[in-house]
């Protein structure tokens, strides 16, 4: 380092964001107020004096860092590895859920247009372009680097049918998660809220295979598309998808297929987790990068809990 004061110790603030996830603050002014009164958690995070607490522009400097450097997505992915990498893991839930932001959403672009051509067979001569390639089916064929940036990841917004019927909309994102069984999620992509889930399956898949071990992956009907069936498939997995009544009549499940598929559920509850009791509708930064950064602070937290009861 260059001249001038020392440089406050990161690790100590990485913690105090822990705490303000366990604690589900709404704001760092409220974490700084609570760890000048609380002695106990102050110390736990490396401050023996209120006075040795930095700042609010310190605390968002270091946050700035940590989602300049990923710092959240690598810890998870350690404890994940750690604990779970050298076991079985039985059923793989997947699901998104959204994350509402107060940020300005970005102008949608406009689609490219393509040259349209008179339905029926082509002239004597006619060259008839291909049609460009979809995500699903170029997924397969990248990395997991490849495909992740492929994904878009701005503020927009988002709108999906809720568990009663009805339609809502949100601005800001939408995160994907995999989680394993005991509530423990494995895997998270951040995306823009307006695209679909089953663009983000075989990014998550790829992400979960690198960790641990599965034999089942659960997917409500919006992952039902046939390239995800064969990629689940291709890593020795057994896809547990629910029919998409859209693609004609809706095909049921067997009672022991369908009593499987309900450990789906685990997802749901971690996303409720983290919504409900871990920062995840106090979301006060803007920016991907941020944002994400938030949440895994508050995904951290689910995972060690989860972890310390399965292990307790």
């Amino acid at each position: 380092r260059g001249k001038g004061r020392m440089r406050k110790d990161r690790t100590s603030i990485a913690k105090a964001f822990i705490a303000k996830a366990v604690y589900n603050f709404e704001t760092t002014d409220i974490l700084i107020e609570y760890l000048h009164g609380c002695k106990n958690l102050r110390r736990l995070c490396g401050w023996e004096y209120s006075w040795n607490v930095p700042s609010r522009a310190t605390f968002s400097l270091a946050f700035a860092e940590f989602s300049d450097g990923n710092l959240t997505q690598t810890v998870h992915a350690a404890m994940v590895k750690r604990h779970c990498g050298d076991k079985l893991a039985g059923h793989i839930s997947r699901d998104s859920t959204a994350i509402e932001v107060r940020e300005k959403p970005t102008k949608k672009k406009p689609p490219i247009k393509h040259p349209k051509r008179k339905p029926g067979r082509p002239k004597k001569g006619e060259i008839v372009l291909p049609q460009p390639p979809k995500r699903l089916d170029l997924q397969p064929t990248r990395t997991l680097a490849e495909n992740l940036l492929d994904l878009p990841s701005e503020c927009n917004v988002g709108a999906k049918k809720n568990s009663k019927g009805y339609k809502e909309s949100w601005i800001g994102y939408k995160l994907h998660v995999d989680c394993i069984d005991g509530d423990i999620p494995v895997s998270t992509i951040l995306t823009s809220a307006s695209l679909h889930d089953s663009q983000a399956a075989i990014p998550l898949s790829q992400m979960s295979q690198e960790r641990l071990t599965n034999l089942y992956d659960l997917m409500d009907s919006a992952y039902d598309a046939p390239q995800i069936h064969r990629f689940s498939e291709g890593l020795g997995h057994k896809p547990i998808i629910d029919n998409n009544p859209r693609r004609g009549v809706k095909k049921h499940m067997d009672p022991p297929t369908h009593k499987r598929f309900c450990q789906r559920s685990s997802v749901e509850r971690v996303n409720a987790y983290l919504k409900d009791n871990h920062g995840g509708r106090n979301v006060r930064v803007k920016g991907s990068a941020k944002v994400m950064t938030h949440l895994m602070f508050g995904i951290i937290v689910i995972t060690a809990t989860q972890l310390f009861r399965l292990l307790a």
